[in-house]
């Protein structure tokens, strides 16, 4: 009877090693976004390179700006450093791009909320407000900005003022480039009659190179700037408008304002015309 309940007890023994087998795996709890910034230790972020104040190099080869400084604040107050953050440069056009493929975590190299773009990405609150206006030279012609039908003018690639004058006025003739600063040297050069570009690139530019002005119409409406995650991002850009609002009770833009946009501008900028503390829109 031994001999045969030994057979047996095998038996029972392998089939129940398969039914434990046949069993299906728990589900893993998927590691979130953060979670996922926090065990790579470095939160990475495309910035703008050749577009002060907002995102440059200096001359030590140090990535330095408004957009800039905030993605280190944001290293610091998500990593507990704020030198746990990798900077990667970003032209108009591969901003959205590099959201898609995962290159970066955030995009901070401003980047003006349109309708086309929010289909594409997922924008946080504001942190800044822009018009798009022309640059033109002082001895121009050009007075108002319907003189440029006529004209070349100058933009740079998937930029607002790209995408504003192919759709309201695709008969104009436009000369592209893909970095600001190659517009504004095409520009300088004489290639273009003027330069279509976010209002504070231009009154910057102006400051710093004498002999240029600024159009004083606009080409449309004001517009709010914020950061973007990529799309279905929710979890980072509920964290980005938590910290906005935090970083707005400390008015750290504002600091940031004095730092690096103020000397841009006439005197008389009042800064909430430029910044959105908290990221409390008002448009």
């Amino acid at each position: 009877m031994k001999k045969l309940l030994l057979p047996l007890l095998a038996v029972a023994l392998l089939v129940g090693c398969d039914k434990k087998a046949e069993e299906p795996a728990k589900p893993v709890a998927a590691a979130s976004y953060i979670d996922k910034i926090k065990a790579r230790d470095k939160l990475i972020v495309g910035v703008f390179t050749d577009k002060p104040p907002f995102g440059f190099v200096d001359e030590a080869g140090r990535y330095v700006g408004f957009d800039t400084d905030i993605g280190r604040r944001f290293a610091k107050d998500l990593l507990g450093d704020e030198n746990k953050v990798e900077f990667v440069a970003v032209e108009p056009a591969s901003r959205i791009p590099f959201l898609q493929s995962d290159k970066v975590d955030l995009i901070l190299a401003n980047m003006t909320v349109t309708p086309e773009r929010k289909e594409a990405v997922d924008f946080t609150h504001p942190n800044l407000k822009v018009a798009v206006q022309a640059l033109v030279p002082n001895d121009s012609p050009v007075k108002h900005l319907d003189d440029l039908a006529t004209r070349t003018l100058i933009v740079t690639t998937g930029t607002t003022a790209d995408i504003w004058l192919t759709k309201n006025h695709p008969d104009w003739k436009l000369l592209k480039f893909e970095k600001n600063s190659e517009s504004l040297q095409a520009l300088a050069a004489g290639r273009g009659d003027a330069y279509a570009q976010d209002n504070l690139v231009l009154f910057s530019w102006a400051k710093q190179n004498p002999g240029y002005r600024v159009l004083e119409e606009k080409l449309g409406d004001e517009a709010p700037i914020a950061p973007a995650v990529k799309k279905g991002n929710i979890e980072l850009r509920d964290w980005v408008n938590a910290e906005l609002a935090k970083l707005g009770e400390e008015k750290f833009l504002l600091k940031l304002y004095d730092q690096y946009v103020r000397k841009e501008l006439s005197d008389d900028t009042p800064p909430d015309s430029v910044i959105v503390e908290g990221g409390k829109w008002q448009g």
